[in-house]
């Protein structure tokens, strides 16, 4: 395992939720904790995002978002398929019952998605390299046709497919997340075949659901890696001559104060929590970083692989 090398992408999600989501995450990039983040063009910070991006030159994704707040796409926001009565995004679980419901309408899922990326193109001047999904809805039946054609479209090369190994040993996660959790991880194991027929890639590894806020830890985040790197190499032909790629999904952040924050609707309570500001210290601290040296393991973005 020590001959291994490996490319390590700590994505920060969220970016634009907030301004001390922002600084949070800017913080973590500049302490070398952070090389990565996603774009959530509909938060109320995202221009602010973006400036920061393009001042401390931070590689930026798309963090599409078709769950929380309202759409950028101006036709959708009345009288469309993605609201609820409230005249916003269904929610994390709301959008995947109306989902099963058959209610949600997939020509205006395309629409919001291709939205997004102009919306992102004008804020940053570029294509995102990287796109994924907000409460992972990007992997979910359907909707994960719909992704595929609009990263082909765009010429996206790179996503996330959330199917974290060990997952199922982490007796620590309660078990309403963990029944989530799982059918995320059944969502990406369908949406495999789709996403490569469309000819997306996405990292080796990744991990990200085992180590989210208050379960986050520098021995946790160690184990994943080294459970992951361990179970990639037992299924690969010669790994040692090869890199392996990992994305480690974070949330870092100060704490959102309210009314400030969200994505149309005010912050939400995750937003809100001590547990953004204890990923934000667990990602900083030095053993961390020096441990990453001894393993040979480099940071990068996207761009890099």
């Amino acid at each position: 395992l020590r001959m291994l090398q490996v490319k390590l992408i700590v994505t920060g999600d969220d970016f634009g939720y907030c301004p001390r989501r922002n600084q949070g995450i800017v913080d973590c990039f500049l302490a070398g904790a952070v090389s990565n983040v996603s774009l959530l063009v509909n938060g109320s910070a995202a221009a602010d995002a973006a400036k920061l991006a393009r001042r401390y030159n931070i590689p930026i994704g798309l963090h599409a978002n078709l769950s929380e707040g309202s759409p950028v796409c101006e036709e959708l926001r009345t009288n469309s398929s993605l609201l609820n009565q409230d005249g916003f995004f269904h929610g994390k679980m709301g959008f995947r019952t109306a989902l099963s419901k058959g209610l949600l309408n997939m020509s205006e899922v395309k629409q919001e998605l291709k939205a997004q990326v102009e919306l992102f193109c004008k804020l940053t001047g570029h294509l995102p390299p990287h796109m994924d999904g907000h409460q992972h809805i990007h992997v979910l039946p359907e909707v994960r046709h719909v992704f595929a054609e609009v990263l082909e479209e765009y010429g996206i090369k790179y996503t996330r497919v959330p199917i974290e190994p060990g997952l199922h040993n982490c007796d620590w996660i309660p078990p309403a997340l963990m029944d989530f959790y799982l059918g995320v991880e059944e969502d990406s194991f369908n949406t495999v075949d789709v996403f490569t027929r469309h000819g997306i890639r996405w990292p080796d590894i990744y991990i990200g659901l085992s180590t989210m806020g208050k379960n986050m830890s520098v021995g946790n985040i160690w184990s994943a890696i080294d459970t992951a790197i361990v179970e990639f190499t037992s299924r690969t032909p010669s790994p040692q001559t090869r890199t392996v790629t990992i994305e480690l999904m974070v949330h870092p952040g100060y704490p959102s104060v309210p009314p400030v924050g969200g994505c149309g609707e005010g912050p939400d309570d995750f937003s809100q929590s001590w547990e953004r500001l204890h990923e934000l210290q667990t990602l900083i601290k030095p053993e961390l970083q020096s441990h990453y040296k001894t393993r040979n393991i480099q940071l990068c973005s996207f761009k890099d692989l």
